[in-house]
């Protein structure tokens, strides 16, 4: 069996009700393992001197790649060499990361404000669409077509991956997988745009961004952060296991991002540059198969 990251999971004491049945108690004591929920502090630091970005509510897992993600996909990042190291305290019993950075990076205080007051969210509201799509230069350019059937098969690609929710049930997924539908990365986490952070944070401090021929899955609904972090990073597509919001579909369409949502059972549907998403193999994904891909299907 393969192990689970360390801390991620909590052993608490819990009350069992059953229906009841001949000989047998209606309620059981039992252990029951859950989901740990503990805040994280990301701090900016340097030359010695830190400074609090945001306080959020994570799983512990991959913060350093978390801290990575959310300061570039918040704009506060903007390429892998500002950063020196990423110092993680919890082995001494902080939740407090540490990014420390080769320039002070200043950080607008309505914006730093706004995070620490929104942490479990991420930031919201229409007028915010707007500055955000002209930050970012312009939507997300991509040639990328994949054909539907491929993309109805990634939920359960990811959900194979969902240790901690096997164990738990109480998570959210996101995974990135490239063009022939091959697994690059996945990430679980209480709050679903972690996950996507973790996720974009390794690919940033790698170097591999901006992805223009990834997929982005996530494991539940679709909302506006999902789509502004994929944005950010370059990805042309984002597939979601249920619902997209309203404004997740207006930053789709805004940012250049294709949005497929209720992906299951075979079926999608794609809310926002549908051109990507295709009845056939398309020439830009079609030459050459590889083995990973033909295991994969």
């Amino acid at each position: 069996m393969t192990e689970l990251p360390p801390d991620s999971t909590t052993s608490v004491e819990a009350v069992r009700w059953s229906a009841a049945t001949p000989g047998r108690p209606l309620a059981i004591a039992a252990p029951e393992t859950v989901v740990t929920e503990e805040p994280l502090e990301i701090r900016l630091v340097h030359a010695g001197r830190a400074e609090t970005v945001s306080v959020t509510m994570r799983t512990p897992d991959r913060d350093e790649d978390l801290a990575a993600g959310f300061l570039f996909t918040e704009g506060i990042l903007s390429e892998p060499g500002q950063i020196v190291r990423i110092d993680s305290h919890r082995a001494r019993g902080d939740h407090i990361v540490d990014v420390v950075t080769r320039e002070r990076v200043e950080v607008d205080p309505d914006l730093r404000r706004q995070f620490l007051r929104n942490s479990s969210c991420g930031v919201c509201g229409r007028s915010l669409v707007k500055g955000l799509y002209a930050a970012r230069g312009g939507p997300v350019l991509s040639d990328l077509a994949i054909p539907a059937d491929r993309i109805a098969r990634l939920p359960g690609r990811l959900r194979s991956t969902q240790r901690l929710f096997d164990r738990t049930g109480g998570l959210h997924a996101a995974g990135l997988f490239d063009a022939a539908g091959a697994l690059l990365d996945s990430a679980e986490d209480v709050g679903r745009h972690n996950a996507v952070d973790k996720v974009i944070g390794a690919r940033f401090r790698a170097g591999r961004l901006p992805d223009s021929r990834t997929v982005l899955q996530v494991s539940g609904r679709v909302s506006f952060e999902i789509v502004q972090k994929a944005g950010a990073a370059g990805i042309p597509i984002v597939a979601a296991v249920s619902a997209p919001s309203s404004l997740a579909i207006s930053a789709a369409d805004r940012l250049g991002v294709t949005l497929a949502a209720f992906v299951r059972d075979d079926r999608l549907t794609v809310y926002a540059h549908p051109e990507r998403v295709v009845e056939e193999e398309a020439p830009n994904v079609g030459a050459g198969r590889s083995p990973e891909r033909d295991r994969l299907g």
